[in-house]
């Protein structure tokens, strides 16, 4: 059983029937579910998930301390640590005093504050620019199995996709970057003979490439051991990431330096491909430099349009 499917399983059979039973009043106002940090979150996990922090739990989530009194929160928790400690063949650890950090009695506004500095899910322009993606990505990733009150689910939906603006200040600085390592510094870096300098134009060009990726999908890019798995599930080009991994893992020596140039050209058409597809760029030519400033140009914004090129990234 996965982790979301333990969760749900978990709630389901004990969580939800103690909150009928014994916290009634607080059914309207409790949300209950998974998301946030850990590979369960995001169906990741497998067999080797389970030597660390896998074990049955859920969320339930409260409104401020005007709606839901300390002395509530406090009965309620009490209530969780009294549920059934092994469920599904695993046994679940000690709960920690109001909720733990993935897990238990937990105030909506503070989990979202302490995710991306919003409790209520508005993010002012600034903040979008410079909240981590995986911090995103993990707000809106899991599930919510019940929300009497709304709340949880109101502020993940402000959170659930780039404002367009944004989106496109932070691809016109993925393609610039792009353009800068693929297409311009790994070939002058074998030209000096610097093969590991080399290497790390092809790891940068494939980090930007593969940011563009989830942004020309308008997804959030995960935590760094999760991006290669994530991208191979976006429904626009998810088989760059074969390409993008090979360039990461092959040497510069001999014919593989002329072969990654290949690629590193090919990846780079096809991203402009997909610019001219959703209209983001009115450049015509296949410098990824001058489709940055296209797509730079199209911001409605003008504000965020002035800011550095590179501001988003």
């Amino acid at each position: 059983m996965r982790g979301l499917e333990l969760a749900r399983a978990y709630y389901e059979a004990h969580g939800a029937p103690m909150l009928r039973e014994q916290f009634p009043h607080l059914l309207p106002l409790v949300a209950a579910g998974l998301f946030g940090s850990g590979s369960e979150c995001f169906g990741y996990d497998d067999d080797i998930s389970r030597d660390h922090d896998f074990e049955p739990g859920f969320m339930l989530l409260l409104p401020g301390e005007d709606v839901v009194s300390r002395r509530d929160a406090f009965l309620l928790e009490r209530a969780c640590d009294k549920l059934p400690r092994e469920f599904g063949g695993l046994r679940r650890g000690l709960m920690r005093p109001v909720g733990g950090a993935r897990r238990g009695v937990l105030r909506t506004a503070e989990v979202f504050a302490a995710k991306v500095g919003a409790g209520d899910g508005i993010l002012t322009l600034g903040q979008w620019l410079t909240v981590p993606e995986y911090a995103l990505a993990e707000a809106v990733n899991g599930e919510v199995f019940y929300d009497g009150y709304g709340e949880v689910t109101r502020v993940r939906e402000a959170l659930s996709s780039w404002p367009e603006d944004v989106r496109r200040k932070k691809l016109s600085g993925c393609l610039l970057l792009m353009a800068q390592s693929g297409q311009y510094n790994y070939a002058r870096c074998l030209a000096h003979g610097e093969t590991g300098a080399a290497q790390l134009a092809a790891v940068e060009f494939a980090r930007s490439a593969m940011h563009a990726l989830f942004l020309l999908n308008g997804a959030y890019m995960p935590y760094y051991k999760w991006q290669f798995r994530a991208l191979r599930a976006l429904p626009v080009l998810s088989l760059e990431a074969e390409l993008l991994e090979y360039l990461i893992t092959t040497g510069n020596d001999g014919d593989a330096a002329g072969e990654k140039q290949r690629v590193i050209e090919g990846v780079c058409a096809d991203v402009i491909d997909e610019l001219r597809r959703q209209d983001l760029t009115r450049a015509t030519c296949g410098d990824l430099e001058q489709h940055a400033y296209s797509v730079n140009d199209g911001i409605g914004d003008g504000e965020l349009r002035n800011l550095h090129v590179l501001a988003g990234v």
